[in-house]
């Protein structure tokens, strides 16, 4: 009969380590129940700061769903609190009447943020106020970012990791954020000093606005936060407070139940408590006078203890760990491992700063001996760091030249060099042994060892690690897996039969896509896909879902790393006029653009606005939107033809006004920027262009396409030979719409024709050997007569209340559902 295995705790170490005691058959010995405090299966911290910006949907961080304890046979108390443990009779007590008896007992109860001593932290009612979150949970996350979109300035209480990640995800809602530290430089446990200034100056340069050396006393306002107070005196105005000043173990259980608690919950290096039927592991575990607050530990916790339940290695322990990490803040690639700064007058400091880029590295040496890193802006040399800490390795003599070894003297350089029990995914705690197991096991593509394995499924960072040793295992060819062919990764279909399954079944919008196709599972990535492709099936008639687009689709502005956006009317052809060109200047000036730039395709880019100034923006210009920031039509690029130069041939600024005229605004799998040149000589740099016309003797015009200038160099092969601009236009267009409708998301025109080949193209586009080319012409017109620019629509009449971050008139903020229910819109 198996015994009774209770969990307390469903978090990242509570999962992880029923996981790893399922993997070691501890399925047939215990009957496992797990109490969790949320009310969903265990999902990834490390991403929240994705939900907050947007960047990630709630469902996109799941890493067991609730199907999977049903799978396993685990039952599963989810949104259940354990209320008290009964230690003598070996019962836990859940809130709701829930009694649980169990045999052994693990407690993996985690932390909770920490919130300072502050006044005004309350109303008049002795509720919390309007405005004040902390940011720990995915439910703080749903109620941070919809209270966001009331809101203008925001202050985070803390310079931490968690707190910078907050305000990562703040700016992606275009607020203006201020961190407010207490301490003299930014994230003080990774950092030294010098790696914190340089690291407040990348993120200053991102928008943020950072305060050091504040103690913050009070919240102010009366009901609703409205700024914030420090010891000294001074204030700092925001709509919006988030406290993520640290994190504190959650030991009342524990304390309550007797067990010895300092601070964590005291446990040996069988990491049982004073209770020897009672263990405790993560972020809730003190060991040796040790708590630790990053997820390396907690993995290797949860592998030593279903090694010992499983019994597999019943004497198994655990010694402590060694802090290293891998991680990105704000984007910033950071390593970190061991001590900070030197302790001793023997201990070796080696330092190097590049402030232009960014960069800083810093070594400290015991005993010839790697005793500490910090690596920040920089991730290539992260491995072979890494690897020098993990192994104990000497160092040369001159501790320089492994900062900056010779090619031929830099040792284990790449992840192939590693041990096999190095770690390669620090998310998900994932070696490399594992990986190359999993490869070797079958999983033979890239996609199914990560699902596999989970490596690579948290930040990303390490995933050209994982592909490298896929391929070392698999050689140059790994298996095709053959979601590699389908349009989009939720929707297991190629482009052309997901097509075909959209018109038969009449789907208009992207949640019934999902509905009917893909068994009612929605896919954060998906959607921007989906929504672009049926918007090229149905044009006007396609059902538009605001979540379904990116936050550039959602205001018709492409938003810059700040969190202010960029606006860039049409300026037909590059040819504008001394009025227009005073307007813009009295618009950029009203409304304080940041700058004013003539960009690649001859148009005027004001950048700067904040969101909300948007709509006022656009009325005052008076001009349509130049579709700078989506997957569409961006702009015909022009020389001056035969109006002005003497080698002219062919009148191209009116052909360029013509092309853009026809075709602004209709939307395709990546952006497309075209250009007409008036003779050979190619000024407007037509043949490297997505699409391009150019000019030559005799009145005719070579059309090209599949051009490219930009990572890639690629001139455009020649679709046709043709007589007038109208037989340009419509070789264009019949070119769009069969790129619309065949080639993959994201993939360019240069991509598309390479694959296809020019063989093809001319053969269905110019000869018609499919018998398409009237219905492509019908189908480009009837996507061009559809055409609303956005900003006159919207400027006047926005789609939504909060599209553009001013306040909700008569509307309470609302929580984005968790569980999703197949064919409703959200």
């Amino acid at each position: 009969m198996k015994q009774r295995l209770v969990v307390i705790g469903n978090g990242m170490a509570g999962a992880r380590f029923v996981e790893d005691l399922l993997a070691r058959g501890g399925g047939e010995r215990w009957q496992i129940i797990m109490f969790g405090d949320e009310p969903y299966g265990n999902y990834n911290r490390i991403l929240l700061s994705g939900v907050l910006a947007q960047s990630h949907e709630p469902s996109d961080i799941f890493i067991n769903p609730l199907a999977w304890y049903e799978e396993n046979d685990i039952k599963l108390h989810a949104g259940v609190r354990a209320a008290r443990i009964d230690r003598g009779a070996r019962v836990v007590h859940g809130m709701e009447g829930v009694t649980e008896p169990y045999d052994k007992l693990v407690l993996t109860t985690g932390s909770r943020a920490l919130v300072p001593p502050m006044e005004g932290m309350k109303g008049k009612d002795g509720a919390p106020k309007e405005g004040l979150f902390v940011f720990r949970t995915l439910e703080d996350c749903n109620g941070i970012a919809a209270y966001a979109s009331r809101c203008k300035k925001a202050v985070v209480i803390g310079g931490g990791l968690l707190g910078l990640e907050a305000a990562r995800g703040l700016l992606g809602h275009g607020l203006e954020v201020n961190v407010v530290h207490l301490m003299g430089h930014l994230m003080e446990m990774q950092l030294d000093a010098r790696g914190g200034a340089l690291l407040q100056t990348r993120l200053e340069q991102m928008g943020l606005r950072v305060h050091l050396r504040k103690n913050t006393k009070e919240i102010l306002g009366e009901e609703r936060a409205s700024g914030v107070r420090f010891e000294d005196g001074a204030k700092l105005g925001c709509d919006l407070v988030v406290v993520s000043a640290g994190i504190r173990p959650n030991v009342e259980l524990a304390r309550e139940a007797g067990l010895l608690v300092e601070r964590g919950i005291v446990v040996g290096d069988d990491l049982a408590t004073t209770d020897p039927h009672v263990h405790a592991l993560g972020e809730c575990a003190q060991h040796r006078g040790r708590t630790y607050g990053l997820v390396g530990p907690c993995w290797e916790q949860a592998q030593v203890l279903a090694e010992r339940l499983s019994g597999r290695k019943p004497r198994a322990t655990y010694a402590g760990s060694r802090i290293s990490t891998k991680l990105k803040v704000m984007g910033v690639d950071l390593t970190v491992m061991g001590a900070r700064e030197a302790v001793t007058d023997e201990d070796q400091e080696i330092e190097y700063v590049d402030k232009k880029r960014g960069v800083y590295k810093k070594l400290v040496v015991r005993e010839g001996k790697l005793a500490g890193a910090i690596l920040l802006g920089e991730a290539e040399s992260a491995t072979r760091f890494l690897h020098a800490f993990d192994r104990g390795a000497r160092l040369p003599d001159d501790p320089a030249q492994f900062l900056f070894p010779a090619a031929e003297a830099a040792g284990p350089q790449g992840v192939l060099e590693m041990p096999d029990e190095a770690q390669v995914c620090n998310c998900n705690g994932v070696s490399k042994g594992a990986i190359l197991a999993s490869a070797r096991g079958g999983k033979r593509s890239l996609k199914a060892l990560c699902e596999a394995t989970r490596a690579g499924t948290g930040c990303g960072s390490c995933k050209k690690d994982v592909k490298a040793l896929l391929e070392s295992c698999v050689g140059d060819a790994p298996a095709e897996d053959p979601s590699v062919h389908w349009y989009v990764p939720g929707v297991p279909l190629p482009k052309p039969e997901l097509i075909r399954e959209i018109r038969l079944r009449g789907l208009r919008s992207v949640s019934s896509v999902f509905a009917v196709l893909a068994n009612g599972r929605e896919d954060a990535p998906s959607k921007i896909g989906l929504a672009s492709l049926l918007k090229t099936i149905w044009g006007k008639d396609y059902d538009d879902e605001r979540d379904a687009r990116f936050i550039n689709d959602r205001v018709h502005a492409n938003i810059q790393k700040d969190g202010t956006f960029s606006v860039v009317p049409r300026i037909y052809g590059g040819v504008t006029t001394p009025a227009e060109l005073k307007r813009i200047a009295e618009v950029a000036e009203r409304h304080g653009a940041k700058m004013v730039k003539i960009t690649g395709g001859q148009r005027i880019d004001l950048l700067g606005f904040s969101k909300e100034k948007l709509p006022e923006v656009w009325r005052d210009l008076g001009m349509p939107s130049g579709h700078a920031y989506t997957k569409a039509f961006r702009t015909c690029k022009t020389c001056v033809g035969t109006d002005f130069c003497r080698y002219g041939v062919g009148d191209s600024t009116a052909l360029g006004i013509a092309i853009e005229k026809r075709f602004q605004g209709v939307e395709s799998p990546h952006k497309m920027k075209l250009a007409a040149a008036g003779c050979p000589r190619n000024c407007s740099e037509a043949t490297t262009k997505d699409l391009g016309a150019v000019a030559i003797e005799g009145g005719k015009w070579e059309v090209y396409i599949g051009g490219a200038a930009g990572s890639r160099v690629r001139k455009g092969d020649v679709l046709c030979v043709v007589d007038s601009h109208d037989d340009v236009l419509k070789y264009m267009g019949r070119f769009m719409q069969y790129y619309r409708e065949h080639a993959k998301y994201l993939e360019r025109t240069y991509d598309f024709a390479e694959r296809l080949g020019i063989e093809k193209l001319r053969s269905v586009l110019i000869a018609d050997s499919e018998g398409i080319a009237p219905r492509l012409d019908a189908d480009i017109q009837a996507a061009v007569d559809a055409y609303v620019d956005p900003w006159s629509r919207e400027a006047a009449e926005p789609v939504h209340p909060a599209q553009f971050a001013g306040e909700l008139k008569g509307e309470e903020p609302r929580l984005v559902p968790l569980r999703l229910v197949p064919g409703v819109r959200r």
